[in-house]
């Protein structure tokens, strides 16, 4: 589990936009946002969220990607439906959430199974992550984040 001090694993992740982005020196400040699942309610309203504030954190040289296990085709669909102004990654494999501790033992009515915990990492130009919230709340989230990007 990767933790606030801690250098990020030499891991690349491709983005919704063409682009790709080592998360181990991504050349500025890397907001890296886990989620479950692409068009559920509480996935969509952060990732709206993170849209709206897209271009503040452009303004202040970050960028910003959310990343679940979804296939890219359906973060397509999900970029689509809901004009997300934010790229984001496919983690089907499972190498990113393994690292960074984020696919974890979940229940829900007494049953048992595996998912992604909602969690995002501030990481910085140099692969360190800078500050780390793990169990997130949506609501008011991607303007902590953004503020506490700013210092």
């Amino acid at each position: 589990m990767i933790g606030e001090g801690d250098k990020v694993p030499a891991l690349k992740a491709a983005l919704s936009d063409g682009t790709t982005v080592d998360l181990d020196s991504p050349g500025g400040p890397l907001a890296l946002y886990f989620y479950p699942k692409d068009d559920t309610s509480g996935c969509t309203k952060e990732a709206q969220d993170f849209s709206e504030l897209a271009g503040e954190f452009a303004d202040a040289g970050a960028k910003v990607v959310g990343i679940s296990r979804d296939p890219m085709k359906k973060h397509d669909k999900f970029i689509a439906k809901y004009d997300l102004k934010v790229p984001l990654a496919s983690d089907e494999e499972g190498a990113i959430s393994d690292a960074f501790g984020t696919w974890v033992e979940k229940s829900m009515y007494g049953r048992k199974y595996m998912g992604m915990e909602r969690a995002t990492y501030l990481i910085g130009a140099d692969g360190r992550v800078l500050k780390a919230w793990r169990k997130v709340k949506v609501p008011g989230h991607a303007a902590e984040v953004l503020q506490a990007m700013r210092g």
